[in-house]
Formats: C-alpha cells, sequence, structure tokens
C-alpha cells in the first residue's frame, strides 16, 4: 500500500510539472527516478521540438542524461536491467515537458530489480586473465637480444622452455647460454645425449633460418637503396655560371 501511495504522488508531481508554465525546466533527478520503469511522455525544448514516448529505462544524475526505450514491444520482464527496444538518449536540460502515462510495474524505491552478478565467473575470468599476462611476461626474456628472442620463443612453439638468466633451459634437461649457439648448448644431466643432440639440431635449423632472413632484409634494404639512388634526379643550379659547351666547327 505504500508503494501504491508513493507511485501515486510521485506521478502526481510529475503530471503537476508537465502541465506548468511550458516553460524549458529540467525535472527533478528526484522526479526523474520515481518515474523510472514508467511510461512517459517527453517534449524537448526548441529548437529540435520533438515528443518523445516510451519506457524511462535509467537517468542518470552525473551526466544528466534519460534513457527511453520506444519500442512498443513488450518485455517479458519489464523491470528487467536487459530490456531489448529502440533507446533514445536526452539530456535533461533540453526537456520542456515530462508526463507519466502509466507508473512502472513492481517498482521498488524507483528503481527496477538488477540481475545478479555472476561473481565466480568474473573472478574466474580475472585470474585467467592474469596467469596469461604473467605467462607472457615469463617467455619475455630480459637483457637478451632480439635474436636471442626469436630463438627462445622458437623452441617454446615445440618444446618447455624458460628462461634462466640470459640462458635458454629447454625442457629441463638443456641449458643455452650465450651467445647461443650449438656449442653453447648442456645437458643438464649428465649423460643425457638425446635431449642435447635434438636441441643442438633445432638450434642449428632456427640460427639458419635466422641468418637467411637477415640476409634477405639487407638485400630488400639495399636494393631500396639503389632504386632511390636510380629515381633521383639531379636538377642544375640556377646559379651555375659555367660556360656553355661551344658549338663544334662545319655543325
Amino acid at each position: 500500500m505504500a508503494d501504491t501511495k508513493r507511485q501515486s504522488t510521485g506521478a502526481k508531481a510529475q503530471n503537476q510539472q508537465a502541465t506548468g508554465s511550458g516553460a524549458a525546466t529540467p525535472p527533478s533527478e528526484e522526479t526523474l527516478s520515481k518515474a523510472i520503469g514508467a511510461r512517459i511522455r517527453i517534449t524537448t525544448a526548441t529548437p529540435n521540438t520533438s515528443t518523445i514516448e516510451g519506457t524511462l529505462f535509467t537517468a542518470c544524475p552525473i551526466t544528466n542524461l534519460v534513457a527511453i526505450n520506444t519500442s512498443n514491444q513488450a518485455s517479458p520482464n519489464p523491470t528487467s536491467s536487459i530490456q531489448s527496444g529502440d533507446y533514445h538518449i536526452i539530456p535533461t536540460s533540453r526537456i520542456q515537458s515530462f508526463q507519466v502515462i502509466s507508473p512502472a510495474p513492481a517498482v521498488v524505491d524507483g528503481a527496477p530489480s538488477l540481475q545478479t552478478l555472476e561473481t565466480r565467473a568474473l573472478k574466474a575470468r580475472e585470474a585467467n586473465a592474469i596467469f596469461k599476462l604473467q605467462e607472457a611476461e615469463a617467455r619475455r626474456g630480459k637483457g637478451v637480444t632480439r635474436e636471442a628472442q626469436d630463438i627462445f620463443d622458437a623452441f617454446s612453439r615445440t618444446m618447455p622452455a624458460r628462461w634462466d638468466a640470459t640462458s635458454i633451459v629447454v625442457a629441463d634437461a638443456v641449458v643455452i647460454a650465450k651467445p647461443y649457439r650449438v656449442d653453447d648448448c648442456r645437458a643438464l644431466v649428465a649423460g643425457d645425449s638425446a635431449a642435447l643432440t635434438r636441441v643442438r639440431k633445432v638450434l642449428e635449423m632456427e640460427r639458419k633460418k635466422i641468418e637467411l632472413r637477415n640476409a634477405s632484409a639487407a638485400i630488400g634494404n639495399s636494393n631500396q637503396f639503389m632504386r632511390q639512388n636510380r629515381d633521383r634526379v639531379v636538377v642544375p643550379s640556377r646559379f651555375d655560371n659555367s660556360p656553355a659547351p661551344a658549338p663544334r666547327k662545319g655543325g
């Protein structure tokens, strides 16, 4: 009964405001908050006067904006925080008249019911994102060259790899020290020749790929430099006072 009385009082105050002098006086924050979820009619002030009718979805006191759902399609749950429709955002300063056509159903303290957040799912997503960031940071070498990082990335695509300061540890079996050549590989377990041989073969192939990429990039830069020199046009200076070549006799 108290809710019905409160809705009736709020609607009465809003209707009194709508039928006032007609001056472009924005409705108060209290008036708008009590009308959330209700069917309303708003007329905007000049120069672009228009009348909009729909459900008041929200009224933000911080941005001084209201959102109105003008869709005629009824929502299964009118008080839900998720409603499909056609939403219009209007500054409260542009509201000239404001009228409640029908009160909001099942309104509690002038606000629609909100869906409960699934905090467990949000915390799981947060933990997963943090884990991925930490994992990516662990794969990035500290104080190493681009070539060393390329070698690490190549190993980590096929085998477990981790950094130990500036050394690369592959499968917790072989360590590759700077400057990451085949001879810099060392087995962590004495006699584990199979792992050492495999890592050395992979490292040899990766270093050849890096050399080919570097050579290709150098050739590309050289060709570009040659093209720039070939296309360069020499423009004679306007202050060039050198004598013109004398015409040949008999010509």
